[in-house]
């Protein structure tokens, strides 16, 4: 749940990028200008959770003096105060190699409803699943996780906002989620 799905991530992020050019199953039917957004909001997402996380003076609970470590405990809502360890701990990293992919919801539902109901169910489980393996470790506290999500999809709705902006397409009706994929 460490290595293995932090790697399995970035394969499926440069499948999507290969898709791009040769798509494959549902990305068929979307255009190249949306197969360019979901590969952007898979990348993008993952880089927004990195910056964050390099920025954030939050440590890792089992750097907290009551678990062995030397840090004290501070809000990760107080931006610039250290709490005496290496910090670099808020979001949660690995769980943004599953929640990336939730910003794949808003390409997809122009192409199958169904087929963009799955992919979010799919992001929020792995999502979830990494961040409870973290947390478990105690690399992690469930709110870290929990933004971690939120800062994804907001990611991937900014991205969605933008090419809406700069590629207007008709909206068409939706395929009822029960229709074929």
């Amino acid at each position: 749940m460490h290595e293995g799905a932090r790697d399995l991530s970035w394969a499926l992020v440069t499948a999507l990028f290969i898709a791009i050019r040769w798509p494959v199953g549902v990305l068929r039917r979307l255009g190249t200008g949306d197969r360019v957004q979901l590969a952007l909001t898979t990348l993008a997402a993952v880089i927004a959770v990195s910056l964050i996380k390099h920025a954030s003076d939050t440590s890792c609970p089992w750097d907290l003096k009551e678990f062995g470590g030397v840090a004290r405990y501070v809000s990760h809502w107080s931006w610039g105060v250290p709490d005496g360890g290496p910090g670099g701990c808020f979001p949660a990293g690995h769980a943004s190699a599953a929640f990336a992919y939730a910003g794949g919801y808003f390409v997809l539902r122009r192409a199958s409803a169904r087929a963009a109901a799955i992919w979010l169910a799919v992001a929020l489980v792995a999502g979830l699943a990494l961040g409870l393996s973290q947390q478990v470790r105690g690399a992690h506290y469930m709110s870290h996780t929990l933004w971690t999500a939120w800062i994804c999809w907001t990611v991937g709705f900014a991205i969605e906002l933008v090419f809406a902006r700069f590629n207007p397409q008709p909206l068409k009706p939706a395929e009822p989620a029960h229709a074929g994929y």
